[in-house]
């Protein structure tokens, strides 16, 4: 399997700057390796999620007794670190449009309290139920008390009493252990999955939140886990330019300093789309921070947003090549797309366009992602490239750490905690307020 590859030479920082300030992780680099021996003891701990073959073992047992049941959908509840990252890897591996090409199992995904959009679940759902078919709820919240989660979890867990009167058994829980939500499963005779209390729930997608899910609707885990060890080999690598969460790191750093505040994720595909949603999450929890380590008030962050070619310059590019030079890029383009579609050859069609008679869609795809990059060097626009060998399990697998590295060792530049996310909890207490207050 091929490694991803990551470029930097149209970055717009010089090598000497880019060593100088990279040699500053080393302290870091230091920490994380030893984090590797702490298993789940130290704040890095997510690092150690693809290693651990007893939690991997159990999530199989799990979802080979739940297959059994032969379910016809799998509803996702959870919101955040709880549903995004195994959002990013389905429809990265197996499309956005999965549902729509009649899976043994479909997945739905109740990550709001919409009524419209839990009504529609519903919608689909209750037929399913009243067939005599079988659906897998999977109820996701590391606190075990998000507010938007439980709403939706006891709407849907009481309509499946309706029709189930062992409704138990196809209901599963992920959370920490002895949370609220944890002991009530307990009660209630629940399948239990845990989550490291360690591990923050934008890290989490290696871990039972996204291995579950995912392992049900026929993603080969073992895979993605092996991509994402390998990635972190690389990632934990003191050799720093053969480091690649380093360089990345350190060049979004760089240019944050140098007054740019944004930090664009340019994805080539429409099925990376939600990546780049978990990355935003990732890069906005991780250092969008009021104090820093030492509690001083500094309101740091770098605001991330995700684009897609081509759909996006279509809406966005003039600002991107015309507009205020306060944007950082990373490019993700895929080598190998899983299809090959290629454009008729009919004479007609040529008065409209005349370039693209013949050619497959990849080959139209990458002349426009040349042309994008051509146009950001002319503009003097600085950007990285990622480049993934396909969107295989073992490829986004690396994709993810890669990314997950990142945000710790850019958290260690800026000197903010990139672990915690403190100010999250301001909209959860004045929601209470106002609940308890009807």
């Amino acid at each position: 399997m091929d490694p991803l590859v990551f470029l930097y030479n149209d970055s717009l920082i010089s090598s000497e700057e880019l060593v100088n300030y990279a040699e500053k992780l080393i302290e870091e680099i230091d920490c994380m390796n030893k984090a590797v021996n702490l298993q789940y003891e130290d704040d890095r701990a997510s690092i150690n999620l693809p290693d651990d073959k007893h939690a991997l073992k159990k999530v199989k047992a799990l979802i080979d007794e739940k297959k059994k049941l032969k379910p016809r959908c799998l509803v996702v509840i959870g919101i955040g670190g709880s549903n995004l990252g195994t959002l990013a890897v389905q429809e990265a591996i197996l499309g956005k449009l999965y549902n729509q090409i009649n899976p043994d199992i479909n997945v739905l995904y109740a990550d709001t309290v919409d009524s419209d959009l839990i009504n529609d679940i519903i919608k689909i759902i209750e037929p399913i139920l009243n067939k005599g078919e079988n659906i897998i709820i999977n109820c996701v919240s590391k606190s075990g008390g998000t507010i938007e989660t439980i709403a939706n979890f006891e709407i849907l867990v009481q309509m499946l009493k309706k029709y189930k009167k062992d409704y138990e058994k196809y209901v599963i829980i992920t959370s920490d252990k002895n949370s609220k939500l944890w002991n009530f499963a307990l009660e209630k005779g629940f399948d239990l999955l845990e989550i490291p209390k360690k591990v923050g729930g934008r890290y989490s997608v290696f871990s039972n939140i996204g291995l579950f899910p995912l392992g049900l609707l026929g993603v080969n885990i073992d895979q993605l886990l092996e991509g994402a060890r390998d990635m972190k080999t690389r990632c934990l690598d003191i050799n720093l330019l053969n480091n690649p969460a380093v360089i990345s790191a350190t060049l979004i750093y760089l240019h944050h300093k140098k007054g740019k505040n944004i930090h664009d994720l340019f994805l080539v595909g429409n099925n990376l789309e939600s990546v780049g949603k978990w990355y935003r999450q990732l890069m906005g929890e991780s250092i969008g921070k009021e104090f820093n380590k030492e509690k001083k008030r500094v309101f740091e962050g770098i605001t991330p947003t995700v684009s897609l070619i081509s759909v996006d310059l279509h809406s966005m590019a003039q600002i991107y090549l015309g507009g205020p030079y306060d944007k950082f890029t990373t490019f993700v383009n895929v080598k190998k797309n899983n299809s090959n579609v290629v454009v008729p050859n009919i004479n007609e069609y040529s008065n409209l366009v005349d370039v693209i008679q013949g050619k497959e869609l990849k080959q139209i795809m990458d002349a426009i992602f040349i042309g994008v990059k051509t146009a950001f060097k002319n503009v003097k626009r600085p950007f990285t490239e990622i480049i993934l060998p396909d969107k295989s399990e073992y490829s986004i697998g690396q994709l993810l750490q890669f990314k997950m590295i990142e945000m710790i060792y850019l958290g260690f530049l800026l000197n903010v905690n990139p672990f915690d996310q403190p100010n999250v909890e301001d909209y959860k207490i004045e929601t209470r307020k106002i609940l308890h207050g009807n």
